[in-house]
C-alpha cells in the first residue's frame, strides 16, 4: 500500500512538473511575440505624437487644428484600416497553423487589394474635411487649417492600407522583430524629417502631415523589401494570381465585423471629448479628458501587444488542430495580463499627483487629473483583460461576437449612463469616465464569459474545415 502511495504521489509530483514546463514554454511563446508587438505599436504610435509636439510649437491655431484633423482621421479612416486588417489574424493564423503557406500570401493580396479600394471613398471624406468641419460650425480658420492637414494625410492613409496587412502577414508567423526594427527605422526617420517639415521648409503643420505621409511609405518600403527578399517568408510568399479576386468576400466576412468591432469602441472614446465640450467648463473638462484619453491610449499599447501575442498563438494552434494548446494559450495569456494590470495601475495610481504635470502647467487641470487618476487605474485594469480577451475572439474567428459585445457595451449602456451622470446628475467629466468606464466593465465581463464558454475542439474542428475548404478551392483555382 505505501508502495503503490508512493507511486502515486511520484506519478502526482511528474504531472505537477510537467504542468509548470508547459505553462512556462507557452509564456514564452507569447512573451517573445507580445513584447516585440508593444515595442513597435509604440514606435507606430509615436509617429503621429512628434507630429501633433512639433505643431504644437507653431501655435494654437495649428495646434488645435492638427488635434481636430488627426482625431477625424482616425476615426473615419486608420480604425477602419486597421480594423480590416485583423481579419487577417484569423485567415493568416490558422492558414499558418494547418501548414496551408500558399494561403498567407493570397489572403494577404485579398486583404490588401480590399483595403486599398476601401481608402478611395474615404479620401474623398478627407479632401471635403474643411466644408464638414465648417457645415458642423466649427471656426474657418481651424476648419481651413485642418482641411489641410487632413489632405495631406491622404498619401499616408493608403500607406497605411500596405503596412497593416504586411504587419498581420508577419505577425501570423511570429516574425515580429522586422515589424519592431521596421517600426524604430520609421520613428527614427521621421523624428527629423518632421522637424525639417515643419520648421525649416516654411510648410507649418501641413509640413507635419506631409511627414507621417512620407515616414508610412519608408515603413512599406522596408517592409516590403524584407518580405520580398528574407528567407524567413520564402514558404509564404505567393505570386499575385486571380485567386487574390476571387476571395475579397471570404476576407470580408471576418473584416467586416472585426473592422465594427475595433471603431464601435475608438469611436465611444472620440465621443467622449465631443461630449465633454458641452459641459459647464468645456476647456477644462476637454483638457483633462484628453489627458486621460491620451494616457489610456499610450497604455493599451502593453495589452494590445499581449492580445496579438494571444491571437496568434490561438490561431496557429486551431488552424494545427490542437485545442488544449490553444486553451493553454489563453490561460497563460490572462495570467500574463492580470499582472501586467495591477502593475501599470498600481504605477499610475503612485504617480497620481505628477501625471498631469506631463502634459499641463496649469494647476487647475494637474488637481483634476489627481482626482480622476482612480478612474484611471480601473480603465487600465478593464483595458487590458479586454485587450486580451478581444485577442481571443480574433483568434477564433468570433469578431462578429466582439462587434455586438461593443454595441451593446458601449452604445446600450455605457454611453447613456456617461450622459446620465455627466450632464443630468451634474457629475461633469467625472460622470462622463464613469459611463464608459461602466461600458468597458460590461464588455470586459460578456467577453470573459463567452471565453469561458468556447468549445475549442469544435473551434479546432471548424478551423480545419476552413483550411480543407480553402485548400479545395485553391487546388480548382490552379487547374
Amino acid at each position: 500500500m505505501e508502495e503503490g502511495l508512493l507511486r502515486s504521489s511520484e506519478s502526482f509530483q511528474e504531472e505537477r512538473r510537467g504542468c509548470v514546463r508547459e505553462l512556462r514554454e507557452e509564456g514564452w511563446r507569447l512573451a517573445s511575440i507580445a513584447g516585440p508587438m508593444v515595442a513597435a505599436t509604440v514606435a507606430q504610435f509615436f509617429v503621429q505624437v512628434v507630429s501633433s509636439m512639433m505643431v504644437g510649437h507653431l501655435g494654437e491655431l495649428q495646434l488645435s487644428s492638427a488635434a481636430i484633423a488627426t482625431s477625424l482621421t482616425g476615426v473615419t479612416g486608420f480604425s477602419l484600416l486597421l480594423g480590416m486588417a485583423s481579419g487577417l489574424e484569423t485567415l493568416c493564423g490558422q492558414a499558418y497553423g494547418a501548414q496551408q503557406y500558399q494561403m498567407l500570401g493570397i489572403h494577404t493580396y485579398r486583404a490588401m487589394l480590399s483595403l486599398l479600394i476601401v481608402c478611395i471613398p474615404i479620401s474623398f471624406i478627407w479632401v471635403s474635411m474643411e466644408r464638414l468641419l465648417t457645415f458642423i460650425g466649427q471656426d474657418p480658420e481651424i476648419s481651413h487649417e485642418a482641411g489641410k492637414y487632413a489632405l495631406w494625410l491622404i498619401p499616408a492613409l493608403f500607406a497605411y492600407a500596405i503596412i497593416q496587412t504586411m504587419m498581420k502577414f508577419l505577425q501570423s508567423q511570429s516574425l515580429v522583430i522586422p515589424m519592431v526594427l521596421s517600426s524604430i527605422a520609421t520613428l527614427c526617420f521621421h523624428i527629423p524629417l518632421c522637424w525639417l517639415m515643419v520648421f525649416k521648409s516654411g510648410l507649418g503643420n501641413v509640413g507635419a502631415s506631409l511627414s507621417i505621409s512620407i515616414s508610412y511609405w519608408w515603413n512599406v518600403l522596408i517592409l516590403g523589401l524584407y518580405i520580398k527578399f528574407s528567407d524567413s517568408c520564402k514558404p509564404t510568399r505567393a505570386p499575385l494570381s486571380m485567386e487574390a479576386f476571387k476571395g475579397i468576400n471570404e476576407f470580408l466576412r471576418l473584416a467586416v465585423p472585426s473592422a465594427v468591432m475595433i471603431c464601435l469602441e475608438w469611436w465611444s472614446f472620440e465621443l467622449l471629448v465631443l461630449l465633454s465640450g458641452l459641459l459647464p467648463n468645456p476647456k477644462l473638462e476637454t483638457s483633462v479628458l484628453s489627458v486621460c484619453l491620451s494616457s489610456i491610449a499610450f497604455l493599451y499599447t502593453i495589452p494590445y501587444g499581449i492580445g496579438a501575442a494571444a491571437s496568434t498563438r490561438i490561431s496557429n494552434e486551431l488552424g494545427a488542430g490542437n485545442s488544449n494548446a490553444a486553451r493553454l494559450a489563453v490561460r497563460v495569456a490572462m495570467l500574463i495580463t492580470v499582472t501586467e494590470a495591477v502593475a501599470v495601475s498600481g504605477t499610475v495610481f503612485a504617480l497620481r499627483r505628477t501625471l498631469g504635470y506631463a502634459y499641463s502647467n496649469e494647476k487647475e487641470v494637474i488637481d483634476y487629473v489627481t482626482r480622476m487618476t482612480p478612474l484611471l487605474c480601473i480603465s487600465v485594469i478593464m483595458d487590458s483583460l479586454q485587450g486580451v480577451l478581444s485577442g481571443v475572439a480574433r483568434g477564433c474567428g468570433w469578431q462578429h461576437v466582439g462587434a455586438y459585445v461593443n454595441l451593446c457595451s458601449f452604445y446600450l449602456f455605457g454611453i447613456p449612463v456617461a450622459i446620465l451622470l455627466g450632464f443630468v446628475m451634474h457629475l461633469q467629466g467625472k460622470g462622463l469616465w464613469i459611463g464608459i468606464l461602466g461600458g468597458a466593465t460590461v464588455q470586459t465581463t460578456l467577453l470573459a464569459i463567452i471565453t469561458c464558454s468556447i468549445n475549442w475542439q469544435h473551434q479546432a474542428n471548424k478551423a480545419r474545415q476552413r483550411m480543407f475548404e480553402e485548400r479545395l478551392l485553391l487546388q480548382n483555382g490552379l487547374k
